[in-house]
């Protein structure tokens, strides 16, 4: 068994109840089951490798399809076009979106600590700021004037919140974490060492010098977004940085001043959004990615890892590469390169 000794099981559960949480349909052998016996409980949940008699998994990879058959897991979480090469002796159980559905598992087995409220003798509240019930405030926590912090949100040690700060419901807000000039909406996650709302990197050159021009903005957070550990958001220069509900940020990612990020938006580790950059709904920005400032990305567009991208995206584009160019282009490019240097080395 997989140790995890950090995070606390609160299994078994029986695999009537887990079939019927995702309302899946269950199959044996190759034959559909109805009604899944109570009696069958499921202590676990673990890898297809690893999995055992007791426990439940999941398939949705090809790459694993060795792993899946020879699968010795109590049950297995996969779709339809996988019941063929089930393993004998294991409960498939058939959805649309198995890898949601597993995570939804795992929620019932290992969901988020619960709050605790109270406030931390450690801690230090200023006497404006209002912090609604059953929150959980930490030691060494520092909020000063005029902060809001709605019902049951989740504040770790050592994190400083300044003046004025607005954070939602249903927050957790992890260890270290610095929080200037924001306004953070309803069940939003923010992981540790992660600086929101600093000064936006704005300088005007006159006569040989470096003149800094204020940042008056602020950071907008809206509902449902998750940020990783060790990120940086800028506040606006006069209009705000904005973080749109249900946005997914990594960890080590850099946004600039005005930056918006509409409803969605995926941004995964060591990408850097230059300043008054926009991005529209559900983009993808692969890892390493870097977007230069004041331009537009449509949309649905998905970035590669490693691109450089320096002007406005249309909608629903796929494009890699330095500078970015539409993904086939740039594989077609990548392909000739490739041939070339080959060439050269024969000869």
């Amino acid at each position: 068994m997989t140790n995890k000794s950090f995070f606390i099981n609160k299994g078994p559960f029986s695999l009537n109840h887990l079939a019927s949480s995702i309302s899946a349909t269950a199959y044996l052998n190759g034959k559909k089951i109805d009604i899944i016996d109570h009696k069958i409980m499921v202590s676990d949940i673990n890898t297809l490798e690893k999995a055992s008699s007791n426990e439940l998994s999941f398939f949705t990879n090809t790459k694993y399809v060795e792993q899946y058959k020879e699968s010795r897991a109590l049950a297995c979480i996969t779709s339809e076009k996988f019941l063929a090469k089930a393993p004998q002796g294991v409960f498939i159980l058939i959805v649309d979106n198995p890898y949601a559905d597993f995570a939804r598992i795992m929620s019932l087995f290992y969901p988020n600590s619960p709050v605790k409220p109270g406030i931390s003798k450690n801690a230090y509240i200023h006497q404006t700021a209002i912090i609604s019930e059953n929150c959980e405030i930490a030691h060494n926590v520092t909020i000063r004037s005029e902060v809001k912090i709605e019902a049951n949100t989740k504040i770790y040690p050592g994190v400083y919140i300044n003046d004025k700060v607005q954070i939602g419901s249903n927050c957790i807000i992890h260890h270290d974490v610095t929080l200037s000039n924001c306004c953070i909406g309803n069940n939003t996650i923010i992981h540790a060492g992660t600086r929101i709302g600093q000064d936006g990197f704005g300088y005007a050159f006159d006569n040989y010098q470096h003149i800094k021009v204020p940042q008056i903005g602020r950071v907008i957070i809206g509902n449902n977004v998750e940020i990783g550990a060790n990120c940086t958001i800028d506040r606006g220069a006069i209009d705000d940085t904005i973080i749109s509900d249900m946005c997914k940020i990594d960890n080590l990612v850099q946004i600039g001043h005005n930056v918006i990020l509409d409803t969605g938006c995926i941004i995964v580790s060591q990408v850097g959004i230059s300043g008054s950059t926009e991005l529209g709904k559900y983009v993808v920005v692969g890892g390493q990615a870097g977007l230069s400032g004041h331009i537009k990305i449509g949309d649905g567009v998905q970035i590669a890892a490693q691109s450089g991208v320096m002007q406005n995206i249309e909608a629903k584009q796929i494009v890699g590469g330095s500078p970015s160019l539409p993904i086939r282009q740039w594989h077609k490019q990548t392909a000739i390169l490739k041939k070339l240097s080959s060439r050269e080395r024969n000869d």
